[in-house]
Formats: C-alpha cells, sequence, structure tokens
C-alpha cells in the first residue's frame, strides 16, 4: 500500500527489514527510489501505480547492496540510475553472479532483473528525469558511490541507508582506508541538506519529520564516535533496548567492533 508522506512523494514500505520504496510524481510519470525487497511487493506496487493511471519513467538505486538494486517486469522498462561509482561497484560485484545464499536473500527475491543501473556522469548534482528538481549527495560512508536524494520543492531528504531508527550506522568496511571518516563525511553532507527538508525517509525504518532527523544525525555521529573511540555506544538500537525482531542489530555492531580493531 501506497502512503503519501508529501506532496507528491509517497513510499511503499516491504517486511524485509522495512525497507521503503520511494514514488516521486513527475509531469509523466513517477520516479521509482529503491523500488522493493520481495516479489509479490514489487507487483503490488505496481499494481498500486497503474490504478493510479502512473507509469515509472525513471528509476533509481541509492547504493549498491542488493535490496536495492531490485526491480519488477511489471514496472516497466524505465531507465534506472545510481551514481556512477555505484554502477560500476555493481558492474565489478555481479561480474560473476550472485550467490543468493552467500547474502543471505530471501527466496520470495526475484533477481532476473537485479543491478541493471546505469551510472550518472561523475559528479552529476541533479537527477535527469522530467519531475522536481531532486539534488544528488554522494558520499562513501555506507557503501561506494552511496547517494542521498533531497526533493528539494517537496522538502523530503530520501537518505538512503543511513538516519534509520532501528539500524545503526553500517560502514563501509571492505578495504577503504578511512571509514569512520567516511562517514563522518557523509553525516555531515546529510546534516546540510536536511536543513531544507521537512520530511526524512531512510532506507530501512520509520519515516521522521525534521526535529526527528537532527535526534538521528546526533545519535549516528555519538554511535560512530563511539566505535573509533572504542567505547560504549550507549545506543537504544543495540541491546536490550532495540526493538523486537531487530535484537540482530546487536551482532552487526559486534562485527564491526572487531574489524575495526583487526
Amino acid at each position: 500500500m501506497l502512503t503519501q508522506v508529501a506532496d507528491g512523494v509517497l513510499i511503499h514500505e516491504s517486511e524485509f527489514c522495512q525497507s521503503n520504496a520511494v514514488v516521486v510524481r513527475g509531469a509523466a510519470g513517477v520516479l521509482l527510489i529503491d523500488a522493493g525487497v520481495h516479489e509479490d511487493e514489487m507487483l503490488c506496487l505496481a499494481n498500486d501505480l497503474s490504478d493510479q493511471g502512473q507509469t515509472v519513467v525513471a528509476g533509481f538505486s541509492t547504493h549498491p547492496h542488493w535490496d536495492h538494486l531490485l526491480w519488477h517486469a511489471a514496472l516497466g522498462a524505465a531507465p534506472r540510475y545510481g551514481t556512477a561509482r555505484a554502477a560500476a561497484t555493481v558492474r565489478a560485484r555481479l561480474s560473476d553472479g550472485i550467490d543468493a545464499r552467500k547474502f543471505g536473500i530471501p527466496e520470495q527475491v526475484n533477481l532476473d532483473l537485479l543491478g541493471l543501473i546505469t551510472g550518472l556522469p561523475d559528479d552529476a548534482a541533479r537527477l535527469p528525469w522530467d519531475g522536481p528538481e531532486i539534488r544528488v549527495i554522494e558520499h562513501q560512508a555506507h557503501a561506494p558511490g552511496h547517494a542521498a536524494l533531497l526533493i528539494q520543492d517537496r522538502g523530503v531528504l530520501v537518505a538512503g541507508d543511513m538516519l534509520s531508527d532501528v539500524l545503526i550506522p553500517m560502514l563501509n568496511l571492505n578495504g577503504t582506508p578511512d571509514p569512520i571518516d567516511d562517514y563522518l563525511t557523509g553525516l555531515r553532507l546529510l546534516e546540510s541538506a536536511a536543513a531544507g527538508a521537512d520530511v526524512l525517509v531512510p532506507g530501512h525504518g520509520s519515516v521522521g519529520r525534521a526535529d526527528e532527523a537532527r535526534a538521528r544525525i546526533d545519535r549516528d555521529r555519538a554511535y560512530v564516535h563511539a566505535l573509533r573511540d572504542s567505547e560504549d555506544p550507549s545506543d537504544p538500537r543495540v541491546g536490550p533496548s532495540a526493538r523486537p525482531g531487530w535484537e540482530w542489530v546487536a551482532d552487526v555492531h559486534t562485527g564491526q567492533l572487531q574489524r575495526l580493531a583487526g
């Protein structure tokens, strides 16, 4: 089911890790950001859009992780974009195929159209489409070529896999020289963008308003500082205070501590 979060901006929430697909209405159709996860959910989304007389005219993947690279034939053959670095990363990672079991991909996920994205020009600042102006905010905090999108005249910040109320900051620890600094840099960029937004849509978790965006930025920065300083993060998303069903986030935290120590 589509839920409106701002004028011309709607979300479709997946049962998989509370993932948010974002729909933005344009002049000739809609932009679909991070299309979804389970096949039946994407089919439901396609049917909802069809019932509203809407066609998908463009897609965008915020970053090169499998759950943000999916698509369904029922959504059509619109061009799908990502940043240049994200698209290059996808090509490299999929060159030998993908092992669904290795990545913990559920059986309900159709991988037929996985990762078919076109890279925007290097350092592209705007998304090319016939709709509201959308600013591309690229950083390397969570994944190579990760991008947040600021829908400026709708006051919406689509944050990708950051600023979640259920997930802790998950650093890019795959051979990057300084993942801590990368994440703090990403937070600074999002902090600046959030100043022009009334609505925050994370890749996973609950939609927030402007005051909640500020609180999440502060919470995420405190968590990263704690990682850097090898201190207890005292984060409500980790440990006994975690939301039911999200207890596994504590394992992510432990894994990050171990990898950074190594």
